[in-house]
């Protein structure tokens, strides 16, 4: 399965079950995140291998704060081993990675390293992976309005380059049995698919990623258009 189109997909996907995960096997929640990094790194090697232009995590929203210091701690451990981890897999594999969300709230060293891989980087064209990490949807479209000029009229365009680089979301996918988009990409996803799976996010495999894709392929997008004609129906050719 690889995309054969100019035109590739953004996928965002909400990663969910850590916990619960961890909770079912008698281990400490720190064990389910864990878990849920190498999830991470098998996600992004089959997003690059099925030709998904962008893919989008959410890592850490804004709301997780209110989290125990000590999983909050150990996640922020986690995600810096992470950056220094894959950072030579996203050069030699031609990735980009960037950090979307707050900063200021972050430890000046994680922040530090965010900003080299992200330097690093910068010139990877085979896969965009975002990493939503202090991240909330509603603060980040407050900023993008704070930052208009009133001298000039507002168009969705204008707002859509505020907020960032990426493309709308194709397909949101969301791990764990939850149905819900918790605070994350509100404005991207406007006209997103959604597929959400029971399966918990460590567990998450490149069949699953191809599961939601081919359904994906699947499902008409009228963008508030009406309905192809019966038979006339064609599958996009973003993901074949």
């Amino acid at each position: 399965m690889k995309s054969t189109s100019h035109k590739k997909l953004h996928v965002a996907v909400i990663m969910d079950g850590n916990g619960r995960w961890a909770r079912a096997r008698g281990l400490p929640r720190i064990d389910g995140h864990r878990a849920g990094a190498q999830a991470v790194h098998r996600a992004v090697e089959a997003a690059r291998e099925l030709g998904v232009g962008a893919l989008t995590l959410y890592a850490f929203s804004s709301d997780n704060w209110k989290r125990p210091p000590a999983e909050v701690g150990g996640l922020m451990q986690l995600f810096r081993a992470y950056l220094k981890t894959e950072k030579p897999q996203c050069l030699e594999h031609g990735i980009r990675l960037e950090v979307i969300g707050r900063r200021d709230r972050l430890d000046p060293a994680l922040a530090a390293t965010i900003e080299e891989t992200e330097r690093d980087t910068s010139r990877g064209r085979a896969l965009h992976l975002r990493l939503a990490v202090d991240y909330s949807a509603r603060d980040a479209i407050l900023r993008a309005a704070s930052r208009l000029d009133p001298r000039f009229d507002v168009t969705r365009e204008r707002f859509t380059s505020l907020l960032g680089q990426a493309p709308d979301v194709d397909l949101m996918i969301r791990t764990g049995g939850e149905q819900r988009l918790s605070d994350f990409l509100l404005w991207e996803s406007a006209y997103a698919e959604l597929f959400f799976t029971p399966r918990m996010w460590p567990d998450f495999a490149r069949e699953d990623l191809e599961s939601a894709l081919l359904e994906f392929a699947c499902r008409e997008r009228r963008f508030g258009g009406v309905s192809a004609p019966s038979g006339n129906h064609v599958i996009p050719a973003d993901v074949i």
